[in-house]
């Protein structure tokens, strides 16, 4: 169309060159009769009016209508059309995106300053006076920095009293950062502006020093980066948020709030009399729970939203009242609550500074004298707590000995203390959470203990009975002591039974030797264990009979016990209500068709490719679009994994990870589903990898026309058992090698052996009852990066069904000799994963 144009243009143009009245003369003389003088004279003057040049504007215009010239003013006229375009996006959306605001929040205390009343109130006189002040000194510390040109403004959000004295001050600042350099504007660069602007003195050594003439505590300062919404959701002219006070101490000032306050970020501000503390307690608090991504509390140990003041973060429902204790007089609950049938319920109240010091005797005998507890307890600990108790015996052949319900005493070791410092005559010990008993025995009459907070936020509460002990003799006549304090009958040794709960009464034990006869019972290990290991079956006989329950025997739903330890999903009723038969569309593979080869070029670590349908409870779990750890579907909509998976905050947010099911080769997912929320086990270690589990729930079921590519994987009972007799293997799509830098597209599977705790903790230390080793002594096959979270399946019997017997979870290298793999032992955490996924 544009040439089509462009060609017409230069027709009118040809045609202009000559003008239409010479054409009308010639026609004209052609048949006009009159005399030739007359027509002479009359042609001549035609000739002089058509050649008469044009003036002005006509002249201009003849010019502009030239061919040639056309062309040239075309291309101008575009030019300026586009330069003037461009300008004024750049102006109006370019510009605008290429800078950004870069929002901080921050406090520090004004020492030397009184606190009035006045304070708390943003419209008085006083606030007014005292916030511009402060306003003026921090603007014009930053006015003068590195950063000046990037500095907007500094906003003054609240006045409190701080239990130290002086007044505490809470922030703003906002920076217009280009883009390019919004990763120079670090939080630790912007506090340190703040921290080098500040004199002291050396003379007093005191913390406090002058910013121009305004008394500061360099100790108190803290900024954070935030986000923008949360700068602007929390402003002096935001409509969600709320103050309240608790001028009585003690007295309760409820607190509820409604899903109609739902899809706003709603905050609420608590303030306490002077030289208290808050308690807040959740009565309940009903959400939709989604790992924190819709419906969340966030409680700040301070009255801005400040990462680094975190008390404590709410994802999951609460049924069960509890407190949260700050360490001063202020806080900031942060809801966030989409619409529906949402609600919050609780209350607050301002509570004494606690005095934690005890002088403590214990009796003579070694009946349990009484409790010690956590600060604040039963309150979750604050992160800045102390407690203190001496305690004497009532001679000095006799010690103390301290029973904990779910906390333990370590050493301590070059990573520090995360969950609690203890010192224990000059003695240093660090606390952990655990899930059992343990006994902490000090062989001192007269010994000191002090404790200290040392969680960054909220942390679990803990108790502990004392007693007295004999120090030369620990545990009493005819019993064993374990290594986590706590005293078995001898009798209880190597029975198959972990009863000092760190498996230290059955490691290193003689592998028991079998007797058949009918007058001594077989031992427990040989009971009912699905192996003819007695000629005459005298070991397998009676086992659906009803027996005291252990942690080696199967429950049934109704409470009874039965001796036959794999009764889950057998296809044999065991249990009077069959409950051993319920829930058991699970474990079964469905091989459709052979894809690739099996000749073992393609390796996991010594594995071969997958047929199938062969695992179709295997999950390859994706972050940011890319593979990063393995699953088990447990359900329609619940997988499990590995804890370490998720361990960083970057990789806690359920929005980031997708789930591909009934998949074979990387890309051909028959389903894939999004993570809803992300439940790590309460205990998990870091350091230890004790407690390396996880669950993750899809916010949509898998459709049940995917069956039989997609099913779950069968849950082994704490009874079930495994040997070295049982077929195992370990799948996943991660590296074939250490070295090797190219992950395998096919599913991989290799066949590993399940080893004994003896001979697992000869390999690594330490292994805790949560792990399991399996692989070769040669290490020709093992798991690898990639592999974590995956699958150990183990088969019950041959073409039975396959049971979730490990979680890949950690090793030394991949495939290296007598060094196995350590999987999370999924009997000891069946319980933990029913109690979330029933």
């Amino acid at each position: 169309m544009s040439t089509k144009w462009k060609e017409t243009e230069q027709t009118k143009g040809s045609d202009g060159d000559r003008p239409h009245q010479d054409t009308a003369s010639i026609a004209d003389v052609s048949v006009e009769v009159a005399t030739v003088d007359h027509t002479l004279q009359k042609l001549r003057r035609m000739y002089r009016k058509t050649r008469r040049k044009p003036k002005g504007l006509k002249r201009l215009w003849a010019y502009l209508l030239n061919v040639p010239h056309i062309t040239t003013i075309t291309a101008a006229v575009l030019f300026v059309v586009v330069v003037v375009i461009w300008s004024l996006l750049w102006v109006f959306i370019f510009r605008r995106e290429s800078y950004s605001g870069a929002y901080f929040a921050g406090m520090f205390r004004v020492a030397n300053v009184e606190f009035i009343p006045e304070y708390r109130q943003a419209e008085s006189h006083e606030f007014v006076s005292m916030a511009t002040k402060i306003q003026q000194v921090v603007s014009s510390v930053y006015r003068t920095s590195s950063v000046a040109r990037l500095y907007k403004q500094a906003v003054i959000s609240d006045l409190s009293n701080n239990n130290k004295g002086g007044v505490l001050v809470h922030f703003w600042m906002v920076f217009i950062v280009p883009q390019m350099k919004t990763t120079a504007m670090r939080e630790d660069f912007i506090e340190a502006i703040l921290r080098d602007s500040i004199n002291t003195s050396l003379k007093n050594r005191s913390s406090v020093g002058f910013l121009h003439e305004l008394p500061v505590d360099m100790d108190s300062i803290l900024i954070n980066g935030v986000q923008r919404s949360d700068y602007s959701s929390n402003t002096a002219d935001s409509q969600c948020v709320d103050k309240l006070y608790a001028n009585l101490p003690g007295a309760s000032v409820p607190l509820n709030v409604y899903s109609s306050w739902g899809g706003v970020n709603c905050h609420v501000k608590l303030t306490a009399v002077p030289g208290s503390l808050i308690r807040l307690t959740v009565t309940s608090f009903l959400i939709e729970p989604t790992g924190c991504v819709n419906d969340a509390l966030t409680v700040y140990d301070a009255l801005l939203p400040m990462r680094g003041r975190i008390l404590h973060r709410l994802c999951e429902l609460v049924s069960s009242s509890f407190s949260i204790v700050s360490t001063s007089n202020v806080m900031l609950l942060s809801f966030r609550m989409t619409s529906g049938s949402k609600s919050f319920n609780g209350h607050f109240e301002a509570v004494a500074e606690e005095i934690c010091m005890s002088q403590i005797e214990t009796k003579l005998d070694p009946d349990i004298s009484g409790r010690i507890y956590s600060p604040f307890y039963p309150s979750l600990l604050p992160p800045q707590c102390s407690c203190s108790w001496r305690f004497k015996t009532p001679n000095s052949k006799l010690g103390v000995a301290l029973q904990f319900e779910n906390y333990a005493l370590k050493p301590e070791d070059i990573k520090g203390c995360a969950s609690g410092w203890w010192r224990v005559n000059e003695v240093i010990f660090c606390g952990m959470y655990v899930g059992h008993h343990t006994v902490f025995r000090i062989p001192d009459h007269s010994p000191q203990m002090e404790f200290r907070c040392s969680s960054p936020n909220s942390a679990q509460p803990f108790q502990a009975s004392y007693y007295s002990y004999n120090i030369s003799q620990p545990c009493q006549e005819g019993q064993f002591l374990c290594t986590t304090g706590l005293c078995v009958e001898k009798s209880r040794l190597c029975d198959g039974l972990d009863d000092c709960q760190d498996e230290s009464d059955e490691v290193f034990c003689p592998r028991p030797t079998i007797t058949c006869s009918t007058k001594i019972p077989p031992h427990p290990l040989f009971v009912c264990n699905g192996e003819m290991d007695c000629s005459d079956g005298v070991d397998e006989i009676n086992c659906t009979k009803e027996t005291s329950c252990s942690g080696i025997r199967y429950r049934c739903r109704s409470g009874s016990c039965i001796l036959k330890k794999n009764a889950k999903c057998d296809d044999v009723p065991d249990c009077r209500d069959n409950s051993d038969e319920d829930d058991c569309a699970c474990g079964l593979p469905a091989p459709l068709r052979k894809v690739g080869s099996t000749s073992g070029l393609d390796r996991i670590v010594g594995g071969v490719n997958s047929h199938e349908g062969e695992w179709p409870w295997q999950v390859s779990l994706h972050f940011a679009g890319s593979l990063y750890c393995g699953a088990s579907v447990l359900s329609s909509d619940w997988l499990v994994s590995a804890a370490h998976c998720f361990r960083k905050e970057s990789l806690s947010d359920p929005r980031s990870w997708s789930a591909h099911l009934g998949m074979l080769t990387q890309g051909s997912a028959k389903h894939v589903a999004e993570i809803q929320r992300i439940v790590v086990h309460e205990y998990y270690n870091a350091y230890t990898f004790d407690y390396d589990i996880a669950l993750l729930q899809l916010k949509r079921p898998w459709p049940p026309s995917l069956w039989p590519l997609v099913q779950p994987v069968c849950l082994p009972p704490s009874s079930h058992t495994v040997t070295d007799t049982h077929r195992c293997l370990v799948t996943g799509w991660g590296y074939r090698s250490e070295e090797d830098k190219v992950l395998p597209s096919v599913l991989q599977k290799a066949e590993v052996s399940i080893m004994s705790q003896t001979e697992c903790k000869k390999s690594y230390s330490p292994i805790t009852p949560r792990m399991l080793c399996a692989g070769l002594p040669s290490g020709e096959r093992d798991a690898c990066r990639g592999d974590s979270g995956g699958p150990l399946s183990c088969q019950a019997s041959d073409g039975g069904r396959w049971f979730l017997i490990g979680i890949v979870s950690w090793g030394s290298g991949c495939g290296r000799p007598n060094l196995p793999g350590v999987y999370t032992r999924v009997t000891k955490f069946t319980s933990w994963i029913y109690s979330h996924i029933s």
